[in-house]
């Protein structure tokens, strides 16, 4: 696929992950925090060759926006990073879970009826929001080949030439096409948000995050 300009918003280790792996294949990335002089994004520019500044200027920098941002805080980021103005005709790839850790035991913020995803289209009608990767951890997002054998990455959104393109990302990372189950119309992303729950569970149980799941079928 051709070579973009990229934002990732977000410099936790999703962000960190996923902007060092887009610079090692090849595209100009700019990490945005919410302070230009945020330390994570700058150690990020000086380690990767990327450049670091504000939600807004990694959104006006890319033909595609990646939000890794806290999922609680999602909405309020992309806000930030400029709303519609910006982030209209832009692909939007969403990696955020609304996970919240404030009562002690963990639960989605978002859930049941409604996702993070949707409400990200809803908010931005303009922009075309693909969720995927929010399955797993950050390491095995980027080189899936960290978990031996055959394992699958989700992806769900409203627009087909979106998914193609993050298709294309994914690629890149390493993920073979096989691999790759496009589950439809963002409202699938509900599915993909309220699985975090179970994952949680298993990587506690394993000792371990890195792992993924394998959907199998029947042959025809």
């Amino acid at each position: 696929m051709a070579l973009m300009r990229i934002a990732v918003l977000g410099t936790g280790m999703v962000g960190q992950a996923v902007a060092a792996r887009l610079v090692e294949v090849g595209h100009e990335v700019m990490m945005g925090a919410r302070d230009a002089n945020n330390p994570k994004a700058a150690e990020f520019a000086a380690r990767t060759g990327g450049a670091a500044g504000t939600f807004a200027d990694a959104a006006s920098h890319g033909e595609l926006v990646v939000n890794a941002t806290t999922g609680t805080a999602s909405l309020a980021a992309l806000a930030a990073a400029g709303g519609a103005a910006v982030l209209d005709g832009k692909v939007l790839v969403d990696l955020a879970n609304p996970l919240d850790f404030s009562g002690g035991a963990v639960r989605l913020a978002v859930a049941d009826t409604d996702s993070l995803g949707a409400q990200i289209q809803r908010a931005y009608p303009g922009a075309a929001v693909v969720k995927t990767l929010n399955t797993m951890t950050a390491e095995v997002m980027v080189h899936p080949d960290r978990v031996p054998g055959p394992h699958t990455v989700f992806m769900a959104g409203d627009s087909p030439a979106a998914k193609r393109t993050v298709e294309g990302l994914l690629r890149q990372f390493g993920w073979p096409a096989e691999s790759i189950l496009d589950l439809g119309g963002i409202e699938a992303a509900r599915g993909m948000e309220m699985y975090l729950p179970l994952w949680l569970s298993m990587m506690s149980a394993q000792g371990t995050a890195l792992f993924n799941i394998h959907v199998t079928r029947a042959a025809p």
